[in-house]
């Protein structure tokens, strides 16, 4: 018996990592007035293979099924076209919409660090805002989120509108544009010579590869410069493109924001700005995260292009996060108290007890392994916990425990709710 290749359990202090990277990220979502919601992981298999949703890779890594109304199925790849399924669905929603959501997605691709079949995603997305202080706000979340998570990050941005621009100022055919983008965006893969050979697998003209491969072997230049060389600084995607500048700069984020205008990512689902997170260090060479503008999805999702829902969003790589700090030190937390009961005459009163102490907000465990009060005592004392709560026939029938400080290495004999006091009195560490 073995787990599915990809997949695994998570107990002990891996799941406590996990739960604690969790929390931190819920509470800067939740800072920054996102919402909540939990979408379908089982979906229609029509939208999870739309010609809008994911790509040709995503879909050949897709879990397909059957029910057994012979309908067809499929196991959600990500988070965001189920959200955008969710939005179409419920037209009444107040805009502009934040949402954040945390669930396991699946899909059936190569196993490597940080890559498997069945992971978390944690993903932010807004619907209803136009302006580049969407993307802005959510420079600042990811941000504020990897500086709480103690991870130095660098965020690489650009539009694609602003690259095709470019690109169709080289000269690159219309039909030619998005199958160029994504060569560049390899460029940091396979060099400067794989990019050339798949330029001209794809037949591109002699004169176009050239300038493009000399705008790829060049010093990266700035946002600016390139509009300047290329003579596009009217166009809409240089417009876009100067006021998300304009924002980054005014809110101090330009050491972390770093213009790439090479970045090219999901060219079926984005319609603007993209951005991936990485490790500044360089120790982790994966993406930490990623995202971008999809104006275009939810209206196309339900056959209505006409309607413009405005949407951008940002998903975190849960896994490739963890794989970042699965090495620090982390500290299970203690319970404060352990109720340990003396006899049978004592079990029922322990119980009531330890229901007494949590109702009172005391983290309370209970000793139910049957062995003796000094083993009892010398592995509460081994755990970390400070109190023991001893309970025998006698104590019951007088409605008291006996309260050890194991700290103090004291014991005195009080109420329960003396004792709760007595416990809550003290700092927890």
């Amino acid at each position: 018996m073995q787990n599915v290749k990809g997949t695994y359990d998570f107990i002990g202090p891996a799941q406590a990592l996990r739960k604690k990277v969790q929390d931190i990220l819920t509470e800067v979502f939740e800072l920054y007035d996102f919402k909540g919601m939990e979408t379908a992981v089982l979906n229609e298999l029509d939208l999870l293979a739309s010609k809008y949703a994911g790509g040709d890779e995503i879909l050949n890594e897709m879990y397909r099924l059957t029910d057994q109304g012979s309908r067809s199925l499929g196991l959600r790849y990500d988070l965001t076209i189920p959200f955008a399924k969710t939005i179409a669905l419920n037209p009444g929603l107040e805009m502009p919409y934040k949402r954040y959501e945390i669930g396991k997605v699946f899909r059936d691709g190569p196993v490597k660090r940080g890559r498997l079949r069945e992971f978390l995603q944690c993903d932010v997305d807004m619907v209803g805002i136009a302006g580049p202080e969407a993307e802005a706000e959510l420079m600042l979340l990811a941000v504020d989120a990897f500086g709480r998570l103690d991870i130095p990050v660098e965020l690489r941005w650009n539009n694609q509108r602003f690259l095709s621009d470019v690109l169709a100022a080289m000269g690159v055919p219309a039909n030619d544009l998005s199958s160029v983008m994504l060569t560049l965006d390899k460029l940091a893969k396979i060099g400067l010579e794989g990019v050339e050979r798949e330029l001209a697998q794809k037949g591109i003209g002699d004169g176009v590869k050239q300038a493009i491969l000399a705008f790829a072997s060049g010093e990266k230049l700035t946002w600016d410069a390139v509009a300047s060389r290329y003579n596009i600084t009217n166009s809409q995607g240089t417009q876009e493109v100067a006021e998300l500048d304009r924002l980054i700069r005014e809110l101090g984020l330009e050491q972390r924001c770093i213009f790439d205008p090479f970045l090219s990512r999901g060219l079926s689902f984005y319609t603007g700005t993209v951005y991936e997170l990485y490790d500044a260090s360089g120790v982790y060479p994966s993406s930490l995260g990623a995202g971008g503008r999809y104006d275009a999805i939810i209206g196309k999702l339900i056959g209505r292009e006409e309607i413009a829902y405005k949407a951008v969003g940002l998903s975190f790589g849960m896994e490739a996060i963890l794989e970042m700090i699965r090495d620090r030190p982390l500290i299970l937390p203690a319970a404060q108290a352990v109720v340990v009961p003396i006899g049978e005459e004592g079990k029922v009163g322990a119980l009531r007890a330890a229901a007494e102490l949590r109702r009172a907000g005391i983290r309370t465990a209970l000793e139910s392994s049957g062995r003796r009060l000094k083993k009892a005592l010398a592995a509460a004392s081994g755990k970390g916990i400070r109190y023991v709560v001893i309970i025998g026939g006698d104590e019951a029938a007088k409605g008291q425990v006996r309260l050890k400080d194991m700290s103090l290495s004291t014991e005195v004999l009080l109420s329960l709710r003396e004792a709760s006091a007595a416990i809550l009195a003290q700092p927890t560490s």
